[in-house]
């Protein structure tokens, strides 16, 4: 069953669409990573939760930025939910390639 699920869920990948596999397949990346460390899906840890910051930027051209923000951390954005502690740098330690993959499901969160 699983096999007949994967070529229609990687079909809607490529066209750009949101699927539950998509939201299954991201977790492992982001643990890897060390994002769930400071962030998840649906509720604040030390960063805001993914879904807050992808209806935040729903329908802005924010993808370059947050790609920036990601490898390069900052702080300033969401001082008012993490208490002025900044995000770290990732890069060089997660691949850029990781990175967009990372961004990209945060900002598919809010469709």
């Amino acid at each position: 069953m699983k096999k007949l699920l994967v070529l229609p869920a990687a079909a809607m990948l490529a066209m750009g669409i949101s699927t539950a596999s998509n939201a299954a397949d991201m977790p492992p990346l982001a643990k890897k990573s060390g994002c769930t460390a400071c962030h998840a899906i649906d509720k604040k840890v030390v960063g805001p939760a993914w879904g807050e910051v992808s209806k935040h930027y729903k329908g802005k051209d924010a993808k370059a930025d947050l790609i920036t923000k990601v490898k390069k951390g900052g702080k300033g954005n969401w001082t008012a939910v993490t208490k002025g502690v900044p995000m770290p740098p990732y890069s060089p330690r997660v691949a850029d390639a990781d990175i967009e993959k990372l961004v990209d499901f945060v900002l598919g969160i809010a469709k």
